[in-house]
């Protein structure tokens, strides 16, 4: 969708942040239990840390990767929506264990069966909100923000 570096670090920008909020709330459910008021304030505490880490991660490495990968079953010829499907799941796999590893080792006790359960929890609940909710999300504020330079282009 970004057509230029400007519109591709925006739209890393939107996703990383919607992305991780979404986890650490998920997350901070998780070990307290269940979901409150205070669940959402409190996940605003990681998204400083979280959030940039996720970014320069996704920036510099995964997209490339991602895309690469999602390309292997893929054709250029599919149609669009299932590339970007593809290309999502692509990231979730890639991002889920990572950020999961470094989300365990900031937050929690470190050790390889901790970081296995932390990975093994997140991964279906990424996986559902990258696809139904944050990605279509981020798209659509996207194109909301750069309506006219997408229309021109």
């Amino acid at each position: 969708m970004p057509k230029t570096k400007l519109q591709n670090v925006v739209f890393t920008i939107l996703m990383a942040v919607i992305m991780v909020y979404g986890m650490i709330v998920y997350n901070v459910a998780l070990n307290t239990g269940g979901v409150t008021n205070e669940t959402f304030l409190l996940a605003l505490h990681e998204l400083p840390i979280m959030a940039p880490i996720a970014f320069v991660l996704e920036f510099f490495v995964v997209e490339k990767l991602a895309t690469r990968l999602a390309f292997m079953f893929m054709r250029p010829t599919d149609r669009p929506q299932f590339i970007t499907y593809a290309i999502s799941t692509m990231i979730v796999c890639i991002m889920c264990p990572t950020m999961s590893l470094i989300a365990t080792l900031l937050f929690k006790e470190p050790s390889f069966g901790v970081w296995v359960h932390t990975f093994g929890c997140n991964l279906p609940m990424a996986l559902l909100w990258q696809l139904l909710y944050c990605g279509p999300l981020t798209r659509f504020i996207f194109r909301a923000l750069f309506r006219r330079q997408l229309a021109a282009a």
